[in-house]
């Protein structure tokens, strides 16, 4: 019998959790600051952290993704 080779090498599994990790961190910096009352607007929703770093951190954690899949195994 012939030994099952997995895809990718534990070197890839571990830049693609690194990745999704940076992606969550993301989304999570990305959420919030809405206004409880839809009468009131809340300038909060255009601060530097939901508009330049948590969408810079998806984009980085993207490229971690690709750069994982596309690096080649041990």
């Amino acid at each position: 019998m012939s030994k099952k080779q997995f895809a990718f090498g534990r070197r890839n599994y571990k830049f693609m959790f690194i990745g999704i990790a940076i992606i969550a961190l993301g989304f999570l910096l990305m959420s919030g600051g809405g206004s409880d009352d839809p009468n009131v607007f809340n300038e909060e929703i255009y601060n530097f952290r939901r508009i330049r770093l948590a969408p810079a951190l998806v984009i980085i954690g993207f490229a971690v993704e690709v750069y994982a899949i596309l690096t080649k195994p041990e």
